[in-house]
């Protein structure tokens, strides 16, 4: 698994950059009441997303939150005095504080199911009675895009899927959540090139192939072996949920 203070400083780069971001803040707006005042990025990395979401809708107050160092300082950059370092299965917020929580690629990340069910609880538990939680959900699934470089990946070792949308819709539920939207954007900027994914690989971004191991290395040659090394594939497109708090709760 990727060390998230080792990526902070070329994860932007390597992931779209600002268009990406502005894709995914216009997506999560758009299932947002318009009326919102305070808003929680939870799992906010480096507040790219957090900063393009902060600037789209003028006089929402943005907090964003990351447990990775090297992230949150770089989100702390973009976002001066709003980004606290915290766990997202502990947030350090009162309960019913915010109008809005997000939690843009973040589930996929769980250690455990049960890992995965304590941060949507967590999220449902600061929302205020009304308002509205937006995560992305099967993240993995939306980077199969019917490419040369899916083919060559199908047989790889599959691990669990932390994010999967009815998994999260039933922790939502759970929480006392009901559902208030869906929605999906192109991840812009993403596209693997066969010497990227390679690069990927490497560096421990499948977590079922470590660095170093014997198949990892297999499949970096079968991904040498394709055309066009450097050339994008079709950009993933990422799934949103949004689930509301009921009024009176």
């Amino acid at each position: 698994m990727l060390d998230y203070d080792e990526e902070a400083e070329r994860y932007d780069a390597s992931r779209g950059g600002e268009p990406r971001a502005d894709a995914a803040a216009r997506a999560v707006l758009g299932l947002l009441p318009p009326d919102i005042r305070d808003l929680l990025d939870v799992g906010c990395g480096t507040g790219i997303v957090t900063r393009r979401i902060a600037g789209r809708r003028p006089g929402l107050r943005v907090t964003g939150v990351d447990l990775a160092a090297g992230m949150a300082r770089r989100a702390a950059a973009r976002l001066p005095g709003a980004v606290v370092r915290a766990d997202s299965r502990r947030l350090p917020f009162p309960d019913a504080r915010f109008d809005a929580v997000t939690s843009v690629w973040l589930l996929h990340l769980a250690p455990s199911a049960e890992d995965a069910r304590a941060v949507v609880a967590e999220c449902a538990r600061v929302l205020r009675p009304g308002g509205v939680y937006v995560t992305t959900v099967d993240k993995g699934a939306s980077h199969n895009v019917g490419s040369d470089i899916d083919a060559v990946l199908a047989s790889r070792p599959r691990g669990p899927v932390r994010d999967a949308e009815d998994a999260v819709a039933g922790y939502a539920a759970e929480a006392g959540l009901v559902p208030a939207g869906r929605d999906r954007f192109r991840g812009r900027g993403q596209g693997r090139s066969p010497r990227r994914t390679i690069a990927d690989l490497r560096r421990g971004w499948f977590m079922t192939l470590p660095p170093g191991d014997p198949l990892a290395e297999d499949f970096a040659a079968r991904l040498a072996a394709l055309p066009d090394q450097d050339r994008p594939r079709p950009d993933p497109v990422f799934t949103l949920r949004a689930f509301r708090r009921p009024a009176g709760t």
